[in-house]
């Protein structure tokens, strides 16, 4: 009977693993509009809600600008290490009453551009 319990346990967890993992996959899938700034905006992990606060995000002046000072203060590195040097350098802007280091409210700005 132990064995069964077991067995029974294992295939309940890998059942739950395998929705999960389902659940979490067909997220990869959500498609967008193709944009010149998708090498820009795939690091972000939800692009909708990035969206919903870029519209609030004021003072983009123009999308390719912006993107362009994202590329070049990215680089190789990722999103959040640009906005550990934007709090470091004091780089900072205001959105909506959130005070928000400067390369993620242009990213979401970005978002909702795009």
């Amino acid at each position: 009977m132990r064995r069964r319990a077991v067995i029974a346990g294992t295939g309940a967890a890998a059942a739950g693993l395998a929705a999960v993992g389902l659940w979490r996959f067909t997220g990869l899938f959500r498609r967008y509009a193709p944009t010149p700034y998708d090498d820009l905006l795939a690091q972000l992990d939800d692009r909708d809600r990035a969206a919903l606060l870029g519209k609030h995000a004021v003072g983009m002046a123009d999308a390719r600008m912006t993107a362009q000072e994202l590329r070049t203060r990215i680089g190789n590195g990722s999103l959040a290490k640009a906005a550990v040097e934007d709090v470091q350098a004091g780089r900072m802007s205001e959105v909506d009453g959130w005070v928000l280091p400067r390369s993620v409210a242009q990213m979401a700005a970005l978002a909702a551009h795009a």
